[in-house]
């Protein structure tokens, strides 16, 4: 018998699940930037490099900032050559934020900075252990889909 959402079934502990990649997470969003910039800031960056242009109304549902403080960190980014605006085709009247080639050129020294470090990491780890991570990074990637396409569905139930 299949297991539902509300009960993984008796080989999924979804408490430890939680706790394991709360703790990692941890770990890994304190990692040392190449520059120092601030959660939010980085956060608005991989965001734009993720997403590519989005409205800033789109960009304050993926970001914990309420609209004035986006637009206040978006103006920053923009003063710092990180970010730029753009008319939105689609809408004249609207603005699209984009990363410029420095904001990507952060975004991509910062993954490649946290792919070193977490390559010394995983050296520690047995060959089952490689195989294992190797898996699950596919789940993650999986379930970090499964978690956008449910969240534009209700966002687009919310507008409804």
């Amino acid at each position: 018998m299949a297991s539902s959402p509300a009960d993984p079934g008796p080989a999924l502990d979804l408490d430890a699940l939680v706790g394991a990649i709360e703790d990692f997470n941890a770990y890994f969003i304190r990692l040392p930037s190449v520059r120092r910039l601030s959660f939010s800031t980085l956060s608005v960056l991989h965001t734009l490099a993720g997403r590519g242009p989005m409205r800033l109304t789109d960009l304050t549902a993926t970001e914990q900032l309420k609209q004035p403080a986006l637009t206040s960190l978006v103006a920053k980014l923009e003063r710092d050559g990180l970010v730029s605006r753009r008319p939105d085709p689609r809408d004249g009247r609207a603005v699209l934020l984009t990363l410029t080639e420095e904001g990507r050129d952060i975004v991509r020294s910062r993954r490649a900075d946290r792919v070193a470090r977490v390559a010394r990491l995983v050296a520690h780890l047995s060959d089952d252990e490689r195989a294992d991570l190797a898996r699950y990074a596919g789940v993650l990637g999986r379930l970090t889909e499964i978690a956008t396409r449910v969240e534009d569905q209700e966002d687009r139930s919310l507008d409804a």
